[in-house]
């Protein structure tokens, strides 16, 4: 099992050489991945492709899928491709779509088309300025101020 994403992260099943994995039948997250610096650092991984599938049996494992070529460049060799999956305990397709494009602005993985920036903008939520705090008050407008 490795962990990916911030804090406690995902635990994600693997890291599994891709190369005669036979993936399952399940939708999941799966993040490709390969050692930059196997010599000195053999357990360390740089992940280079993060996806999601209705079906990871539909996903064209192991290099039939339209990003694979990315994946062998990356990382040198077919052989040397890795593959980690994350079955979302009970998570839909729009979970499972959210969790892929957070790793994907956390990683920022060469492979994936598509990049996600991670930081908040102050025009998506606006700003706030308060004068302080008070009590909430379930009052309509008709009834009369409190006092």
């Amino acid at each position: 099992m490795i962990r990916l994403g911030s804090l406690a992260g995902y635990p994600f099943e693997g890291p599994r050489l891709l190369a005669g994995w036979t993936p399952p039948s399940v939708p999941a997250v799966y993040a490709i991945a390969y050692k930059p610096d196997p010599e000195t650092k053999p357990e360390r991984y740089a992940v280079i492709y993060i996806g999601h599938g209705d079906d990871l049996s539909a996903e064209r494992f192991p290099f039939k899928h339209p990003r694979s070529p990315c994946w062998v460049q990356r990382a040198g060799s077919r052989w040397k491709v890795y593959i980690c999956t994350y079955e979302v305990p009970g998570g839909g397709r729009a979970h499972r779509e959210q969790i892929a494009r957070e790793l994907t602005a956390i990683y920022r993985p060469r492979c994936n088309t598509q990049q996600y920036d991670q930081a908040w903008k102050d025009h998506w939520i606006g700003e706030y300025s308060g004068t302080g705090t008070g009590p909430l008050t379930s009052r309509g407008p008709d009834d009369p101020p409190p006092g």
